[in-house]
Order: C-alpha cells, then structure tokens, then sequence
C-alpha cells in the first residue's frame, strides 16, 4: 500500500484550512437554517463520514477527491462532537478543551508505542491510517471548543481570534524553519491550530453583525468554501502536485527528474 495521505505543501494547508471553515458553517447550515436539530445533523453527518471512510481504506493510495471528502466531513462530525457535548449535555467549554487535548494526547501516544512514529510520510499500513483518521477526528474536535473558548467564553470575538490562531500558526512555522523545531511536532500543532482559525473565519464572515460577524450566513459561507476546495481538489487530481513520494520497503524514494517512457 502506498502512502495515502498528500505530501504537505502551500496546496494542503489551504483546503485544510478551507475545510475547517466548512465544518464549522456546514454544521450550522444543517443544524440552524436546515432545521434538522444538531443530534439528526450529527447522524447524517457520520454516516455519510463512514461510507467515505470506507472508501478511504479500500483504495490502495492516495486519491485527492475522497481524500478530501473525509476531511471535509471528519471536520463536521468533529464539530457536533463539541456541539454535541455543550449544547445537549451542558459541558463547558473548558471541560471539552481540556478532555479533548488530553483524549488527543493519548491518541498520540498509544499511536507512537505501536508504531515509533508519529510521522504522516508514513500512512502505509491500515492500522497507521487508523491511527491517522482517529487522530485527524480529535484534533477537529479539540480546535472547535478552543475556538469557541477563545472567541465566546473569553468573549475575544471572531476576527481577534482568527488573528490570534493565525499568529500562533506563524510562530510555529518560525520556529520550524529558523530555530529547527521537530517537523512531526511542528505539523502536529499546526494542523491543531488550523481548525480554531478556520472555525473562528467561518464564524466571522457567516454570523449577524450584531454577533461580531459579516453576516453573509452559513449558506453563501459554505458554497463559497466548498466550491473553492472543488476546484483546487480537481487542479490536484489533474496534476498530482501532492502526490506522495514513492516508497520502497518503507522508505522515501526520489522521484526522478524526467519520465522514461
């Protein structure tokens, strides 16, 4: 099996970025504008996520379309998990940021026992792609109730706190390519920050402006959004600009620099 997740480029970060922006609108859509109340939404969403996994783990490499798609709807099932626990069962915001860094933190750590390796160059193996997905499910789960603490509970509002998450993003990046700060670690906390960000600008230009938003509202946010990760996911799958690097026995191979035909 070749390695099923995409190489990590400028490309990647967008439409993560992109996609938690849509878990955080598409989520309220289906909720608020919908109707159809966050525990149906929730049911509709994961299994929609299961048939998508199911694809995922049958297809041998990586495949940009329902690559993608599972981000896409692991970020909203990852959102009415929070949702879920503060709306329908009155956990705190503190509560939920708390057990989901912890819950996440075992992930991890039971996921580097096991494998030695924490490392997404390395998604070659089913049990490495469980590990993967679980890991992938918390992190949105932890970046919604941070997000939520940051700009509801501690009242800093959307936008500050889109600037604030961003700036933590830059830090790490700073960190990593001038001070040489672990590149595992670096992606690991990055890709946590990222759903805060994309959650705190969905928010931002979909709520009323009496809320601190832009008021566009979760329909025109979501379309806008999902339209453009189509069309950057089908400028990916024409021309496999993130295409993992080959593997052989485990290892990296260069790709040569022409074809032989």
């Amino acid at each position: 099996m070749l390695n099923k997740v995409p190489e990590v480029t400028l490309y990647f970060w967008v439409i993560k970025i992109l996609c938690t922006t849509v878990g955080e609108t598409a989520s309220d859509y289906l909720n608020g504008t919908l109707g159809f109340g966050l525990t149906k939404t929730t049911y509709i969403t994961a299994s929609a996520l299961i048939v998508t996994l199911v694809f995922q783990f049958r297809v041998r490499k990586y495949v940009p379309s329902i690559y993608w798609l599972a981000v896409v709807l692991i970020s909203v099932v990852g959102t009415q998990i929070t949702d879920n626990l503060v709306d329908n069962f009155g956990v705190s915001l503190v509560t939920t940021t708390t057990i989901f860094s912890i819950v996440l933190a075992a992930v991890f750590a039971v996921w580097f026992a096991s494998e030695r390796t924490l490392s997404i160059h390395t998604i070659y193996t089913t049990k490495r792609e469980w590990f993967y997905w679980l890991a992938i499910l918390f992190t949105f789960a932890l970046g919604t109730a941070a997000g939520d603490l940051a700009a509801e509970r501690i009242n800093l509002g959307y936008w500050l706190s889109a600037v604030m998450f961003g700036a933590m993003i830059a830090a790490v990046a700073v960190a990593h390519f001038r001070f040489r700060l672990n590149a595992v670690l670096a992606f690991w906390i990055a890709y946590v920050l990222t759903r805060p960000l994309g959650a705190s600008l969905g928010d931002y230009l979909s709520q009323y402006r009496r809320d601190g938003g832009l008021g566009l509202g979760t329909t025109i946010t979501s379309v806008l959004f999902l339209g453009t990760i189509l069309l950057v996911v089908s400028f990916l799958s024409i021309t496999r600009k993130d295409a993992p690097a080959p593997l052989s026995a485990g290892k990296f191979v260069p790709e040569p620099a022409y074809d032989v035909e």
